[in-house]
């Protein structure tokens, strides 16, 4: 039966379905960031070629095509178009599994971004349908938690199939389970009334204006901007840490120090052909877990508690959390043991999710109800073009280069010198703070 109505039952019924459907999104997106060290030494690639299959190949079409997706959301059936992303980018990820060359695994993530460019501004603008504005930076927050709890089950998973079967199986399977995904949209979402709770009772709903229109919008607000480039500069660092941490850990710990830990867990899961990579699955996917729910959420509550009398702290709460980030990760990267490095990954990752629930709430704010998906695909295409396109690839670009230099040691040091993009998004949404009251839209 499809949900709908005003009611807060429905509307948590409705956000529990779409974030179901995040976090297929994300498990399929990060999944390949545990997957990269057998997919190296299977197909013979190099740390660039990983950088570009993993970021550009996805970030190409997912941001390309986000903006019409999201301007025909604006006008047609949104429960429609997130039904059949989260089908289209299922069936490519299971088509990863079957990739036999660095082109075609390039061409099916290619594939994969393609149906995920479908399913997240849609999904804000759905949601913002459900829940008045005093509530929408918690909901979008609670919305946003399919990002560390997909990463983490994508790491996890993937980490466990491939030890036990391959990194092929992992896409299969993992792709192949989204599929019942796409037909709960489907049947339990019924399309709700846009903008119902951001006009006067009685009032029409206003029609989705041209694209040209809202470009014009946007253009004419400089907080949009602000947020887009910071949301991209720490997406760089997001996106990058989240493919290359896996092999940073490798490499830089001594994932031994895991098996009284791992002597816990059931036989059935512990086993396996490799049990490094189940390992580093097992610590990195708790990191992300742990680390980005607790900033998800935080950021979204505080968002809520501040915002609505002080617009300007929408960005104001993501500057703080990513200035303290940076000197956190900086630590966690020269961590003497494996714990201490846990914990001050774990922080440093709370704090670098933080921005999502006051970011998207803020983006929704600064345009008028029938604008919002445009507006959201086209802060995400500034966002993953960037961060995606750029910051996988520049991660594995750079290791490459400082190889002759320092040896195993090279990844370690392309993540440290890429933490200056932490302070640079810092600095854009401080300056985006100052703007954002004369930018909102009551």
């Amino acid at each position: 039966m499809a949900i709908e109505g005003t009611k807060s039952g429905a509307g948590r019924s409705v956000l529990l379905v779409l974030l179901l459907a995040y976090i297929f999104n994300f498990v399929d997106r990060q999944i390949i960031g545990i997957l990269a060290v057998p997919i190296k030494a299977e197909l013979g690639l190099t740390n660039t070629q990983l950088g570009l299959m993993g970021g550009l190949a996805f970030a190409l079409f997912y941001s390309g095509l986000a903006i019409p997706i999201a301007w025909l959301a604006d006008r047609r059936s949104r429960v429609n178009i997130i039904a059949g992303s989260v089908a289209l980018w299922s069936l490519f990820t299971a088509a990863c599994g079957l990739a036999q060359n660095f082109w075609q695994l390039f061409l099916a993530r290619m594939g994969v971004g393609v149906g995920e460019a479908g399913g997240v501004a849609p999904s804000y603008a759905l949601i913002s349908d459900f829940y008045p504005k005093e509530r929408r930076g918690r909901a979008l927050a609670f919305f946003s938690l399919g990002i560390p709890i997909g990463s983490a089950l994508g790491i996890l998973f993937g980490g466990w199939i491939a030890s036990h079967l391959d990194w092929r199986s992992a896409f299969l399977i993992v792709g192949l389970a989204g599929l019942p995904v796409a037909l709960l949209v489907k049947l339990c979402i019924r399309e709700p009334e846009r903008g119902r709770f951001d006009r006067a009772e009685g009032t029409v709903p206003e029609e989705a204006p041209p694209l040209a229109t809202v470009a014009g919008v946007l253009a004419r607000k400089p907080s949009f901007w602000l947020l887009s480039l910071g949301a991209a500069s720490g997406s760089i660092l997001g996106y990058g840490l989240i493919f290359w941490l896996p092999s940073f850990f490798g490499l830089s710990f001594d994932m031994a120090a895991m098996d009284p830990l791992m002597n816990l867990l059931p036989a059935w899961f512990t086993g396996g052909t490799d049990p490094n990579l189940l390992r580093i699955s097992v610590f990195y996917g708790s990191i992300v877990l742990i680390g980005g729910v607790a900033g998800t959420w935080l950021g979204g509550w505080l968002g809520d508690r501040t915002g609505p009398g002080d617009p300007g702290s929408y960005a104001r709460i993501p500057a703080i959390c990513f200035a303290i980030a940076l000197p956190v990760f900086a630590l966690g990267l020269f961590a003497p043991t494996l714990w201490l490095g846990w914990l001050l990954f774990t922080v440093g990752q709370m704090l670098g999710l933080a921005w999502l629930g006051p970011v998207i709430a803020a983006v929704q704010h600064i345009v008028p109800p029938a604008m919002r998906a445009t507006a959201s695909a086209s802060f995400l295409f500034v966002n993953n073009l960037i961060g995606i396109g750029f910051g996988v690839f520049f991660f594995g670009f750079m290791s490459d280069v400082m190889g002759p230099a320092y040896g195993d040691q090279a990844l370690k040091y392309s993540i440290l010198y890429g933490l200056a993009f932490y302070g640079l998004s810092a600095v854009f949404y401080f300056i985006a703070s100052r703007r954002l009251a004369k930018d909102w839209v009551a």
